[in-house]
Protein backbone atom coordinates (compact mmCIF):
# COMPACT_ATOMS: atom_id res chain seq x y z
CA UNK A 1 0.00 0.00 0.00
CA UNK A 2 1.09 3.59 -0.74
CA UNK A 3 1.22 5.60 2.21
CA UNK A 4 -0.60 9.01 1.81
CA UNK A 5 1.32 12.18 2.03
CA UNK A 6 -0.01 14.78 4.64
CA UNK A 7 -2.47 16.30 2.15
CA UNK A 8 -3.44 13.11 0.91
CA UNK A 9 -4.34 12.10 4.50
CA UNK A 10 -6.41 15.09 5.01
CA UNK A 11 -8.36 14.75 2.16
CA UNK A 12 -8.62 11.62 2.81
CA UNK A 13 -10.07 11.86 6.02
CA UNK A 14 -12.73 14.50 5.03
CA UNK A 15 -14.03 11.90 2.35
CA UNK A 16 -13.80 8.84 5.69
CA UNK A 17 -16.30 10.99 7.12
CA UNK A 18 -18.39 11.92 4.38
CA UNK A 19 -18.61 10.45 0.47
CA UNK A 20 -18.99 10.97 -1.81
CA UNK A 21 -18.06 15.00 -2.71
CA UNK A 22 -17.43 16.80 -5.57
CA UNK A 23 -14.12 18.36 -5.65
CA UNK A 24 -15.51 21.94 -4.52
CA UNK A 25 -17.20 20.20 -1.16
CA UNK A 26 -14.48 18.82 -0.24
CA UNK A 27 -12.11 21.63 -0.45
CA UNK A 28 -14.44 24.35 1.04
CA UNK A 29 -13.81 21.84 3.81
CA UNK A 30 -10.27 21.15 3.84
CA UNK A 31 -9.31 24.71 2.80
CA UNK A 32 -8.77 26.19 6.48
CA UNK A 33 -6.28 23.51 7.16
CA UNK A 34 -4.65 23.60 3.84
CA UNK A 35 -4.74 26.99 3.15
CA UNK A 36 -4.13 26.58 -0.74
CA UNK A 37 -6.31 26.98 -4.37
CA UNK A 38 -9.30 24.74 -5.66
CA UNK A 39 -6.90 24.13 -8.44
CA UNK A 40 -4.59 22.33 -6.28
CA UNK A 41 -7.07 20.54 -4.49
CA UNK A 42 -8.31 19.07 -7.72
CA UNK A 43 -4.74 18.37 -8.90
CA UNK A 44 -4.11 16.31 -5.73
CA UNK A 45 -7.45 14.52 -6.47
CA UNK A 46 -6.56 13.70 -9.92
CA UNK A 47 -3.14 12.39 -8.37
CA UNK A 48 -4.96 9.99 -5.98
CA UNK A 49 -6.86 8.79 -8.72
CA UNK A 50 -3.97 7.56 -10.69
CA UNK A 51 -2.76 6.17 -7.48
CA UNK A 52 -5.99 4.23 -6.45
CA UNK A 53 -6.21 6.16 -3.52
CA UNK A 54 -9.55 7.83 -4.43
CA UNK A 55 -12.67 6.78 -6.85
CA UNK A 56 -14.07 9.10 -9.47
CA UNK A 57 -17.86 9.19 -10.55
CA UNK A 58 -20.32 10.93 -12.33
CA UNK A 59 -23.42 11.93 -10.45
CA UNK A 60 -26.09 14.83 -11.44
CA UNK A 61 -22.64 16.10 -13.70
CA UNK A 62 -20.17 16.15 -11.57
CA UNK A 63 -17.18 14.73 -10.40
CA UNK A 64 -17.39 13.33 -7.36
CA UNK A 65 -14.83 11.34 -5.13
CA UNK A 66 -14.96 8.71 -2.38
CA UNK A 67 -12.09 6.94 -0.80
CA UNK A 68 -10.69 3.66 -2.55
CA UNK A 69 -8.56 3.28 0.65
CA UNK A 70 -9.89 1.77 3.91
CA UNK A 71 -9.85 3.64 7.16
CA UNK A 72 -8.57 1.99 9.79
CA UNK A 73 -5.62 -0.01 6.99
CA UNK A 74 -4.69 3.33 5.61
CA UNK A 75 -4.20 4.59 9.72
CA UNK A 76 -1.94 1.45 10.25
CA UNK A 77 0.10 1.64 7.58
CA UNK A 78 0.59 5.37 7.98
CA UNK A 79 1.36 4.83 11.82
CA UNK A 80 3.49 2.02 11.42
CA UNK A 81 5.78 3.75 8.87
CA UNK A 82 5.80 7.14 11.20
CA UNK A 83 6.83 4.74 14.05
CA UNK A 84 9.86 3.55 11.83
CA UNK A 85 10.85 6.28 9.45
CA UNK A 86 10.29 9.31 11.75
CA UNK A 87 10.43 7.57 15.99
CA UNK A 88 12.94 5.20 14.36
CA UNK A 89 10.82 2.23 16.28
CA UNK A 90 10.80 -1.59 15.28
CA UNK A 91 7.68 -2.20 17.49
CA UNK A 92 4.59 -1.06 16.73
CA UNK A 93 3.11 2.13 18.47
CA UNK A 94 0.73 1.98 21.52
CA UNK A 95 -2.66 2.33 20.28
CA UNK A 96 -3.65 4.11 23.20
CA UNK A 97 -1.96 7.30 22.21
CA UNK A 98 -5.15 7.38 19.96
CA UNK A 99 -7.49 7.55 22.57
CA UNK A 100 -10.05 10.49 22.13
CA UNK A 101 -9.10 10.61 18.72
CA UNK A 102 -12.31 11.82 16.47
CA UNK A 103 -11.32 10.17 13.58
CA UNK A 104 -11.86 6.72 15.36
CA UNK A 105 -14.21 4.84 17.34
CA UNK A 106 -14.12 2.35 19.64
CA UNK A 107 -14.70 -0.57 17.57
CA UNK A 108 -12.20 1.00 14.76
CA UNK A 109 -9.26 1.58 17.38
CA UNK A 110 -9.44 -2.20 18.57
CA UNK A 111 -9.15 -2.93 14.50
CA UNK A 112 -6.60 -0.30 14.38
CA UNK A 113 -4.39 -2.31 17.62
CA UNK A 114 -5.48 -5.45 15.70
CA UNK A 115 -3.56 -4.34 12.82
CA UNK A 116 -0.69 -2.92 14.43
CA UNK A 117 0.03 -5.40 16.33
CA UNK A 118 -0.20 -8.49 13.51
CA UNK A 119 1.66 -6.35 11.12
CA UNK A 120 2.83 -8.64 8.43
CA UNK A 121 6.36 -7.97 7.16
CA UNK A 122 5.77 -8.23 3.73
CA UNK A 123 3.82 -5.53 3.94
CA UNK A 124 6.03 -3.18 4.55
Amino acid sequence: MSIPSVTELTLLKCLWRQQPLSARELHEQVAPELQWSFSSTRKTLERMVEKGMVNLQLAHGVNVYAAALEKIETLAAFTRDFGRRVMEMDEPLPVNMFTGSKLVNHAELAELEQLLHDWPESKE
